[in-house]
């Protein structure tokens, strides 16, 4: 079983926004970078083979809500650019429910919304080995 790796910050921001949703739960598309592309926050170098793929960033689960509703197809997020999905359980279960949005890679927080109560899982449930890694993805409008 691969680990799934996954930047500090990003599960730090994921934290942040299932504690500001408590007592109600949140469910975000998550979209990785190449480990070879992440810049080392700490100024060692990422540790990982360079094609290895590391949740880094999110998409707002407000954005496009309008449409998604409407035409019941999520427009905030480009078609085939998400590889897991975070999701808040306020009620303190760290598995995956059959009422989660799922997708390959579910990342799980539960209270007290800190990094250490965040799991991860294949999408059939199976726990996986969730690495955090001290990096950034690179800048958006950098050339």
């Amino acid at each position: 079983m691969a680990p799934v790796y996954a930047t500090r910050a990003l599960v730090d921001v994921l934290c942040e926004l299932a504690a500001d949703a408590d007592p109600g739960s949140v469910s975000i598309r998550l979209a990785a970078t190449p480990a070879g592309d992440l810049r080392p926050t700490d100024g060692d170098a990422v540790d990982l083979d360079s094609d290895a793929r590391v949740l880094s960033d999110f998409y707002f689960p407000d954005a496009g809500d309008a449409l998604t509703r409407v035409f019941g197809v999520d427009l905030a997020a480009p078609a085939g650019q998400t590889a897991g999905r975070f999701v808040s359980h306020p009620r303190g279960n760290p598995d995956v429910t059959i009422t989660d949005d799922l997708h390959a890679l579910v990342l799980v927080a539960v209270p007290p919304w800190d990094v250490d109560s965040v799991r991860a899982h294949d999408r059939g449930g199976t726990r996986q080995n969730l690495v955090l890694v001290d990096a950034e993805p690179p800048d958006a409008d950098a050339p």
